[in-house]
């Protein structure tokens, strides 16, 4: 079978596996709550590139609150 053949029909399967064995090397490598932690922060890296890809904006809404904090925080009147 060709390679495009073999992407096309197990491409899941094929990142699944990739995925399992990156991450039992790490948990080899560093132990479980390292791997767990690093994954989370994979996971926000994703979410935050998707979300600026898509263009939803930024995940928290920074010019609402610095608003919100120039109109309710005045320290030097």
């Amino acid at each position: 079978m060709p390679w495009k053949e073999i992407w096309g029909s197990y491409k899941g399967r094929i990142m699944g596996i990739t995925a399992g064995i990156f991450f039992g090397f790490i948990y080899l490598w560093a132990g479980f709550w390292n791997m767990l932690f690093f994954a989370l922060m994979v996971f926000i890296g994703y979410t935050l590139g998707r979300r600026s890809d898509s263009a939803l904006g930024s995940f928290l809404p920074w010019k609402e609150w610095s608003e919100w904090l120039s109109q309710r925080w005045r320290p030097f009147k």
